[in-house]
């Protein structure tokens, strides 16, 4: 039989999509995959189907319309006051936050380079690291409040790092980076001349309080070395639609670039102008949107303490982990995510696999259950959840 890279047996497919399968399959309410089940703002839906009836079908420019570039510096200068962007030199606008990080990685690393990664993670990371053949360094966050070990940072940076990634607000943990933690960040990029990666899509959804969420790239000392990645999906409840974007220093802005281009070309024309009237929508949207998602977070992380599960409410994202050791002495979560989906009819996502292999046991009892739904599919997914407690 014909041999397949040794790069690609070191990893699994993901997970979160396997789940997905088996809960279609059984029919059990969705709370794995982190995609909304409510519309997405009407004026977005306007937008891309005006731009499809004005037949705007064809390739756009590579790296995305002026237009849209435009309307993500605007957007972002108006939320984070003091951060501006060049949308000629900064930005690249590429098919969802997914091929922004492969294009990224790609841009960045080179064989041996290292990368520090936290985990739990996300879990693109780590494939992308080894796709490009950079060598992972690992830093393990703590619960309960997914702290790190500052000792255990140092010492993950050395001459031959290259990059940090960070998801910020965290997906799986929910948790949002301190002043403290970021400065100490700030500190040791500069001092290895390492860029930082943040996966920051979740921006917006936060509880907090306004001005709790601090984007890095304007944290003193990164500005200049800060690659941000975002996107419309989770924002604007279009996950489908694959729009994201890069923004970064011009140098950082022209390898993306080229890497994005030899990926995919460019994101969907008529989706670019959609993105358009997402940057147009008002300050309330995003007020909205956190408290929306405030009730939703409490509604489902309240209902499973009660059921049992061990958790601590996230302070971002919209994922919850849970430990299922209270309710399965057994401790195996990935035995207990499937009989959520045949037995009970809810699906979630078995959590060892946003640890390394050699980690896995920190997540083994743990799965993550995502709330971004509309509340009359969360409170359906809770009255199947009880029979746990039977």
């Amino acid at each position: 039989m014909p041999r397949t890279s040794d790069k690609a047996d070191r990893f699994t497919e993901s997970v979160i999509r396997e789940t997905f399968r088996l809960a279609a399959r059984y029919g059990a309410i969705n709370l794995g995959q982190g995609f909304p089940d409510h519309p997405c703002p009407p004026e977005l839906k306007a937008a891309a189907c005006a731009a499809i009836e004005a037949d705007d079908n064809q390739y756009p420019m590579t790296f995305g319309t002026p237009q849209l570039r435009a309307a993500i510096a605007v957007k972002t200068a108006r939320t984070y006051p003091g951060w501006e962007i060049d949308p000629d030199t900064e930005l690249c606008v590429t098919c969802g936050a997914t091929e922004a990080l492969v294009a990224v990685t790609f841009a960045l690393l080179d064989p041996g380079d290292e990368v520090v990664l936290f985990e739990p993670w996300y879990e693109n990371y780590r494939p992308n690291a080894i796709l490009a053949g950079a060598v992972p360094r690992l830093v393990r966050m703590h619960r309960p409040d997914w702290s790190f070990d500052e000792a255990e940072l140092r010492a993950a940076f050395g001459p031959r790092t290259r990059a940090v990634f960070l998801c910020h607000p965290n997906n799986p943990t929910g948790k949002i980076y301190r002043a403290e933690e970021l400065a100490v960040l700030a500190e040791l990029c500069r001092r290895w001349d390492a860029v930082l990666v943040v996966d920051s899509i979740y921006e917006h959804i936060h509880y907090l309080g306004p001005g709790e969420y601090r984007p890095p790239a304007l944290v003193p000392g990164l500005e200049d070395r800060t690659v941000t990645v975002n996107a419309l999906s989770k924002t604007y409840a279009v996950t489908g639609w694959r729009v994201g974007w890069t923004v970064a220093p011009p140098r950082l802005t022209t390898a993306i670039r080229k890497v994005h281009d030899f990926l995919t070309i460019a994101a969907p024309a008529p989706l670019q102008a959609a993105g358009v009237a997402a940057m147009g929508l008002p300050a309330s949207y995003y007020t909205q949107l956190a408290a929306d998602y405030l009730e939703r977070r409490d509604l489902l992380c309240d209902a499973l303490e009660r059921i049992g599960f061990d958790l601590r409410h996230p302070d971002g994202s919209y994922y919850v982990l849970c430990d299922t050791r209270p309710l399965d002495p057994s401790g195996d979560g990935v035995v207990f995510a499937r009989r959520l989906i045949t037995e009970i009819g809810v699906s979630c996502v078995p959590a060892a696999s946003f640890w390394c292999p050699e980690h896995a046991a920190s997540g083994r009892s743990m799965v993550r259950f995502a709330f971004p739904k509309r509340l009359e599919t969360l409170r359906a997914a809770i009255e199947r959840l009880e029979k746990l407690r039977i």
